[in-house]
């Protein structure tokens, strides 16, 4: 097996890549999560360095100055999220392969990179609207930020065709079966 190998799980914000990306941890032992760097404020059941790695704005940008990120993006106006280097040679270190549960802008950044042994899924709904009802059903969202994230959606939608696979998840069970499919083919090539 590659030590540096990336499986990168992209998708509009309540697609399913979360709930992919904790079934492919519990499957494979040879995968590590990637805890992303934010500014954005924790949820209540988030824990620092577990969920997420939490700064403040000034904080972000000067990780940003002293390049300490591989990748980066606002994704929301003055929230930023990124992946730190030192996450990837924490990984690395333990042989093991790094999976990204990222926005679909830095996914886009991060497959950009010619030198990263990557593979990377995009993971979808079939419509808007089913998107929409689960956004909904989580509560978490108002109705400006359930706006937000709908047009946000739309918009990274149209990044689907430049990842290697796009797998829409309307059936759990099914979306789990296909992506394990392909991360059992490339953790053994």
């Amino acid at each position: 097996m590659s030590s540096q190998k990336i499986i990168i799980l992209t998708a509009p914000s309540g697609s399913g890549k979360t709930t992919i990306a904790k079934f492919l941890l519990a499957e494979f032992d040879q995968l590590s999560f990637s805890v992303s760097a934010t500014t954005r404020m924790p949820r209540d059941y988030e824990q620092n360095g577990v969920h997420y790695f939490f700064y403040s704005e000034l904080e972000f940008k000067q990780l940003v100055k002293e390049n300490k990120l591989l990748e980066y993006q606002e994704v929301y106006p003055n929230q930023f999220y990124g992946t730190l280097y030192s996450e990837l040679e924490r990984i690395w270190s333990d042989d093991k392969i790094a999976l990204f549960d990222i926005d679909v802008k830095g996914a886009f950044n991060l497959i950009q990179n010619p030198k990263l042994d990557i593979l990377s899924v995009f993971i979808k709904t079939s419509s808007i609207e089913v998107l929409r009802k689960r956004l909904i059903a989580r509560g978490t969202e108002t109705e400006e930020s359930l706006a937000k994230r709908i047009l946000k959606a739309s918009e990274e939608l149209e990044y689907s065709k430049h990842f290697e696979y796009v797998i829409t998840n309307d059936k759990l069970e099914l979306a789990q079966k296909l992506v394990k499919t392909l991360v059992e083919d490339f953790i053994t090539n």
